[in-house]
């Protein structure tokens, strides 16, 4: 099957490809176009107009600013795999973007695009969550922030308005005290994940971000971790860690089914392992 007929620009500047989104509200942004092209040829999606971001340097910038790494939208998994963007995840973002699907995917996809697409089984969505991520979103009227948390509303759901596009990617400095881990179960490499834990665990300052993802909605965010850990997250949190809790947070948030409990349980479990 063939895409149906589309208008396409490709501008060079950010100032213009807002533009052309204001004024055609049936219009879609591409960037890497390894989500996009797929729903394209399945006619899954059938917009008026694609506008191709990929020429705009402004969204291709990585800079340290501050205590944040701040990402253009149009930066690859690549880019991040290889180092030629900073890291000041202390390697989590880099291991992160080398498992993403082959590196075909990951030399054209961008982590904008992956964003933006919202899929709760995509590798950024969870690990940036648990990093504490916010995305700067642009339209041709107006700018804001918002953390990644509430972005995505829902599995393939963001709170992108008509004319918006992600423009940057904003990712906080990772304490020196911080552990982390991410793991995710596939039933063969470059498939979307069915289990996902991402963990980021400070003994020190008693705190922790614990996103499951892989999901039917949204990834979830543990609100009270320490819950799982018996009340407190101390140095002794991976052998405090108290499956049971887990279970009944998962079945609150959601999660019926004892099969798909049992993998995010499972998956959690060793992400806290790796962690400690």
């Amino acid at each position: 099957m063939k895409p149906a007929p589309f208008d396409y620009d490709r501008p060079r500047d950010l100032t213009s490809a807002l533009a052309l989104l204001a004024s055609n509200a049936g219009a879609k942004v591409m960037a890497g176009g390894q989500s996009l092209g797929p729903m394209l040829n399945l006619r899954l999606a059938q917009p008026e107009q694609i506008v191709d971001i990929t020429a705009i340097d402004e969204l291709k910038q990585a800079e340290i600013s501050g205590d944040e790494l701040v990402l253009g939208a149009c930066v690859t998994h690549a880019d991040i795999e290889d180092g030629r963007v900073p890291d000041i995840s202390a390697g989590a973002m880099r291991s992160v973007a080398a498992n993403i699907a082959y590196r075909a995917v990951r030399n054209r996809g961008t982590i904008g695009g992956s964003l933006s697409h919202a899929d709760p089984a995509a590798d950024w969505v969870s690990v940036l969550i648990a990093l504490g991520a916010r995305v700067t979103l642009r339209s041709a009227s107006a700018s804001r922030q918002v953390s990644l948390s509430e972005f995505i509303v829902g599995a393939l759901q963001s709170c992108l308005q008509p004319g918006e596009l992600v423009a940057a990617i904003h990712i906080p400095k990772r304490p020196p005290t911080a552990q982390w881990a991410y793991l995710k179960t596939c039933r063969k490499t470059g498939e979307f994940a069915h289990g996902q834990c991402a963990v980021l665990i400070d003994p020190d300052a008693g705190s922790a971000r614990i996103v499951i993802g892989a999901l039917d909605a949204a990834p979830i965010m543990i609100a009270e971790p320490a819950e799982l850990f018996g009340g407190r997250i101390g140095a002794d949190y991976k052998t405090r860690f108290d499956l049971r809790v887990a279970d009944r947070l998962l079945s609150d948030a959601g999660v019926t089914d004892a099969v798909h409990r049992h993998i995010h349980l499972t998956v959690l479990k060793r992400a806290l392992q790796e962690a400690a």
